[in-house]
């Protein structure tokens, strides 16, 4: 049977619990509690041991100081230019001010997940649906900056916002890949037709640069042909005006030469005639030689020999004789007479 001193010391022993529980605080990493005096706000404690004022002195609100996050639920836009669309997405807050978030606001995630969804709205309503679906982050932007000036007065900061998905009717996106589609292949037929373009100059100006190659070509072999021709006019007139002053000086060898040289070449042009075959001629030597003979005493008279101012023994001449006409066969088929000079 319990006494009197039994009943006394356990009391003492759960009032000394009690005081020592309500006295000394342990503060765990990332959080913060307010101290309340009578109900009325006094001090943040910090993490760490705290001792409290018993019976006078009480914890108030134990705020959470890491970063949290909040899911933004679906929610139905309406677009400018009318298109409907639902989008969702999250919210990234840390309290900076124990006090302000525990005194300031009743529930703290319910106000912050509010204005994230009105903002949302209004952000992604004033806006077409192509830029809404490729400006995510100029969304997030503007409606991290509206609510994160908001919710200043809170003790809290905003530090991200996230659209996760927008998702317009299946309509809608058919009709979006149609019309990627055809952009696709105006695109397409734009770079197929600037490729002919570019092929059909650039094949211009080969043949017009291959044009002027040759017409450069040919006026460089008109030109060196030209030049061949004068000089082979000069070498002629220098040699007809060396045998005019040959002449003049009264050199009968020089005009045998002059003479030979075109007997000569007319007989090589005769014989060389495309349309001739056989030629039958009957030549006096005599004639032949005696030019042979007279270019023979031009190059001792040029090579400066004495035996040039002695005039050979001339032969005996046979007399002369008709010679009778020849007939050059003609590749046409006929044949005509000719007589020999």
């Amino acid at each position: 049977m319990l006494t009197s001193g039994t009943i006394l010391l356990v009391f003492l022993l759960f009032v000394a619990v009690v005081v020592l529980t309500s006295t000394i605080k342990i503060v765990p990493q990332g959080y913060n509690y307010t101290v309340e005096n009578f109900g009325r706000y006094t001090r943040t404690l910090e993490p760490g041991l705290s001792i409290l004022v018993p019976f006078i002195e009480r914890v108030g609100r134990k705020m959470n100081m890491m970063e949290q996050v909040l899911d933004v639920p679906t929610q139905e836009v309406i677009t400018r230019d009318n298109a409907s669309v639902a989008a969702d997405g999250v919210a990234f807050y840390q309290i900076l001010d124990a006090k302000a978030a525990a005194y300031e606001v009743s529930g703290l995630d319910n106000a912050i997940l509010n204005l994230v969804m009105t903002n949302l709205r209004s952000v992604m309503g004033s806006m077409d649906l192509d830029d809404l679906l490729s400006n995510r982050d100029t969304i997030s932007e503007r409606i991290l900056r509206v609510v994160d000036q908001a919710s200043h007065s809170w003790g809290i900061k905003i530090t991200r916002i996230e659209i996760k998905d927008i998702n317009p009717p299946k309509n809608l996106v058919d009709a979006m890949a149609r019309q990627m589609m055809a952009e696709r292949e105006k695109r397409a037929d734009i770079l197929e037709a600037e490729g002919a373009r570019n092929a059909a100059i650039l094949r211009a100006e080969g043949e017009k640069q291959s044009q002027i190659l040759q017409a450069e070509g040919k006026r460089e072999a008109a030109y060196r042909e030209a030049e061949a021709r004068e000089r082979l006019a000069e070498a002629e007139a220098t040699a007809t005006r060396l045998v005019s002053e040959a002449i003049s000086a009264g050199d009968v060898q020089a005009i045998n030469y002059f003479v030979a040289q075109k007997y000569t070449e007319a007989i090589a042009k005769l014989a060389s005639a495309p349309n001739q075959r056989v030629v039958l001629m009957p030549l006096e030597a005599s004639s032949l030689i005696g030019s042979v003979s007279g270019i023979a005493e031009i190059a001792r008279a040029a090579f400066g020999d004495d035996r040039a101012s002695t005039p050979p023994p001339s032969s005996p001449r046979p007399p002369r004789r008709e010679r009778p006409a020849f007939r050059v066969p003609d590749t046409t088929g006929g044949a005509g007479p000719a007589q020999a000079g």
